[in-house]
Order: structure tokens, then C-alpha cells, then sequence
């Protein structure tokens, strides 16, 4: 992005997801328009009903591909972008939708009995993250994002970066925070097996972390399940907040 001097193109696209990351975005006022100035906004679903063009740069992405339509436009899109960049746990992980992953047929079964409406038959599909469908440029993490680590990547993505990708866990910014355990009180923590990056935001603020980051490259799930046990946390509490948002990682089968 960064050899051309035409402002990038961009488009914002919502998929299944409650729209609160790109709410978020909306929240840095100060420097809304700081960031607006900088890109040439095409479409924004949230803001807008026109449709989306048929040239852009920038492809920013909230939400889970859970229907066939969305498979489609995922596909569209990255034929079209020179740059995908995806925003919150239910793009980055399937988040809450990847919930009804596992058997997800059955799910809707359940729902309709025997009278499944034949549009839900012909548009439903697996729910999946968006790297599981095409290739993903950039991510932002959590539930919601966190709008200013919205702006970093974008900077990013616009005009390149050298910047090193950590891959620890968030109990590392936790201890930097000086922040006393929460396995020492017997409650459920998923900081040990979590990407870093938002600065041990729950913590701080005396919640245990639920995850919504998804699973760090460098999490040892053996361990961290001992250390459940050990603590007098109910195993099976750890494996159902792991599964929340990580239903796209082979890792929680283990």
C-alpha cells in the first residue's frame, strides 16, 4: 500500500457478528477523522446501504462466513483487495457463532424440528473465522477490538511495517501489571493459554480474562489444564471457556 501515493480505497464489510467492533472504531472521536483523512472510505455497512463497489484496496472484516452468501462475498473480496484485514473474535476465531460449529446441522435441526424452512436449508453453512475461508492480511483481536489497536493496524497495513509480532501468552502483561493471580482465589482464568496484546485490559479492571483474543502460538493447553486441576477449578469450566472462542483451533481437542 505504501508505493502508491492515491489515498487506499476502503471498504468495511459485516458478517455474522453484533457490529460492536466496528461501533468501536467509532469511538475515537479525537482522532475519527484524523484516520478518515487518510483513506478514501467506499462502503461501510454500518453506515450506508449502498452496495459495494467493484474496486478497493483495504478490506476491513467483522463477523463469522455462516451462510453460503458469505463464503461468496469472502471469496469476491479477495480477488478484489490488496489487502484483507480482519476485526474482532468472530472474524479472527468464529467467536460466539463458532459456538454451533460442532454439529451445527443438528443445531438448526433443533431449532426448526421438522419444518426447517427451505431458505435456512439452502444458505446455512458451517460457521467459520475468516482465515479459514481466504487469506487474512492482518488481524485484530478481542471481543470487542480495542479501537486504537484498530488504528495501529491499519497504519500498518497503509504504509508497511517491520514491527515484530509477539506470540506470548497475556499472563506475561498481566505480572507487568502487577496484578495478583486469580488461580490463587480458585477462579477460572484464561490468560495462561491467550494471545497478548490488549494489556491484561479485564484484569486490570478485577474481571478473569475469557479468552477472546484466541489461542497463543506459544500456549501449552497440558499445562494449563494442570494448573487448573491443581487450583480446585473444575476441569470441564476450562475446556467449555476454551471452546468459546477457539472452535476453529485443532489444538482444543487435545
Amino acid at each position: 500500500m505504501s508505493e502508491t501515493t492515491n489515498i487506499p480505497r476502503v471498504v468495511v464489510i459485516g458478517l455474522a457478528s453484533c457490529f460492536g467492533c466496528q461501533i468501536n472504531i467509532t469511538n475515537i472521536e479525537s482522532h475519527l477523522m484524523e484516520v478518515l483523512g487518510q483513506i478514501d472510505v467506499r462502503y461501510w455497512q454500518l453506515t450506508s446501504s449502498d452496495t459495494m463497489p467493484d474496486e478497493f484496496d483495504v478490506a476491513v472484516i467483522e463477523g463469522a462466513a455462516t451462510t453460503k452468501e458469505a463464503l461468496e462475498t469472502l471469496a469476491s473480496v479477495r480477488e478484489r483487495a490488496k489487502v484483507v484485514i480482519t476485526i474482532g473474535a468472530c472474524a479472527a476465531t468464529a467467536g460466539i457463532p463458532g459456538m454451533a460449529a460442532p454439529e451445527w446441522q443438528d443445531r438448526i435441526n433443533d431449532v426448526y424440528g421438522d419444518n426447517t424452512p427451505a431458505i435456512v436449508s439452502d444458505i446455512a453453512c458451517k460457521p467459520q473465522a475468516v482465515h479459514d475461508v481466504i487469506k487474512v492480511d492482518y488481524e485484530v483481536p478481542c471481543c470487542p477490538i480495542d479501537p486504537y489497536a484498530f488504528v495501529h493496524v491499519l497504519q500498518k497495513a497503509l504504509y508497511g511495517s517491520n514491527e515484530y509480532s509477539r506470540t506470548s501468552t497475556m499472563c506475561g502483561e498481566c505480572k507487568r501489571n502487577e496484578r495478583g493471580c486469580f488461580y490463587g482465589r480458585g477462579i477460572l482464568c484464561m490468560g495462561m493459554i491467550t494471545k497478548q496484546g490488549c494489556g491484561a485490559r479485564c484484569p486490570n479492571l478485577g474481571r478473569p480474562c475469557n479468552g477472546c483474543a484466541g489461542l497463543s502460538p506459544d500456549a501449552n493447553l497440558d499445562a494449563a489444564r494442570v494448573v487448573v486441576q491443581h487450583s480446585g477449578v473444575p476441569l470441564k469450566r476450562f475446556n467449555d471457556a476454551l471452546a468459546m472462542f477457539n472452535q476453529d483451533d485443532p489444538r482444543i481437542a487435545l
